[in-house]
C-alpha cells in the first residue's frame, strides 16, 4: 500500500478483486475487454486505485441491472469518447455578464453512477447528453448547472425516476425557451433598435436592470400557475378520496 488514506489506497490485482467481489480471471477479462483502465505498474507489479474499485463496482450494478457486458461497453464508450465540454454558456465582449448563474459540475463517470445509482442507463445517459444536461470533457462529465443536478437527485430520492425528470426536463426546457423568447422580443424591440450604433455601455446598463425584472415575472408567473394546477390537483384527489369512501 502506498498511504493508509483511503481515497488514495491501492490494490493488487487479487485484492483489488476480492474488494469488488469477482474473481481476478473476470478482473484480467474486464481489462482485456477494456471496461477498466490500465494500472500504475511498478516492474512487474500492477497497482490499482480507489477509480478502477469504482468502475468494477458500476460494472457490477449494470450487469445486476440486467444490462450486457456489450451495452455497458458502450456506454463507458460514450462517457470517454462523447462530445467534448464546450465554453460554458455566457454573453461575450461588453455584454459579459450572462443571465443564468449556473455553477457547472464536474463528474468522474463513476461518480454520476454513485450520485445516480441504479438510474444510469445507456437511454438515461443519451438523453441527458441530447438535452445538453451533460457533456463529456476527457475522462470527466460536465452537468451545465449544480441546481438542477441537486433538484433531480432530490425528486430520485423522493421516488421520481430519472427517465421521467428528463422527459420534463425537455418539456421545460421547450416552455423555458418560449419565455426567454418572449424578453428577447422586448430587448431587440425596445432595447436594441432605440440604441446609438455601437453604443454597448448603454445596452449593458439596460440589460442589467432587465435582468431581475425578467427573472421576478418568470418566477411570479410559474408559482401563480403552480398555485392553480396543484389546486386543482388536489380538488380532484380530494373528490375521488370522498367518491371511494362514499
Amino acid at each position: 500500500m502506498t498511504t493508509d488514506d483511503s481515497a488514495q489506497r491501492e490494490y493488487r490485482t487479487a485484492e483489488l478483486a476480492e474488494a469488488a467481489g469477482i474473481t481476478v480471471r473476470t478482473l484480467r477479462f474486464y481489462r482485456e475487454k477494456k471496461l477498466v483502465p490500465a494500472p500504475r505498474r511498478e516492474g512487474r507489479i500492477a497497482w490499482y486505485g480507489p477509480h478502477h474499485l469504482a468502475r468494477l463496482r458500476t460494472i457490477g450494478a449494470l450487469l445486476e441491472r440486467g444490462h450486457t457486458l456489450g451495452g455497458i461497453a458502450e456506454l463507458l464508450t460514450a462517457f470517454e469518447h462523447g462530445r467534448h465540454a464546450g465554453e460554458l454558456p455566457g454573453l461575450g465582449g461588453a455584454l459579459g455578464t450572462p443571465w443564468s448563474e449556473e455553477t457547472p459540475v464536474r463528474l468522474t463517470p463513476e461518480e454520476l453512477a454513485g450520485r445516480f445509482e441504479g438510474e444510469v442507463t445507456p437511454e438515461n445517459l443519451a438523453a441527458s447528453l441530447d438535452i445538453g444536461y451533460l457533456s463529456v470533457d476527457g475522462d470527466e462529465l460536465v452537468h451545465v448547472s449544480r441546481r438542477l443536478l441537486d433538484a433531480s437527485t432530490a425528486l430520485i430520492r423522493h421516488g421520481v425516476p430519472l427517465s421521467a425528470i428528463l422527459a420534463a426536463g425537455r418539456e421545460v426546457r421547450a416552455h423555458a425557451d418560449a419565455l426567454a423568447e418572449t424578453f428577447t422580443a422586448l430587448i431587440r424591440t425596445h432595447v436594441l433598435a432605440g440604441a446609438p450604433p455601437g453604443d454597448t455601455a448603454r445596452v449593458t446598463e439596460a440589460l442589467d436592470r432587465l435582468r431581475p425584472i425578467a427573472k421576478a415575472v418568470v418566477e411570479a408567473e410559474v408559482s401563480l400557475a403552480m398555485d392553480r394546477g396543484v389546486r386543482a390537483e388536489l380538488a380532484g384527489w380530494a373528490a375521488e378520496t370522498a367518491e371511494g369512501c362514499g
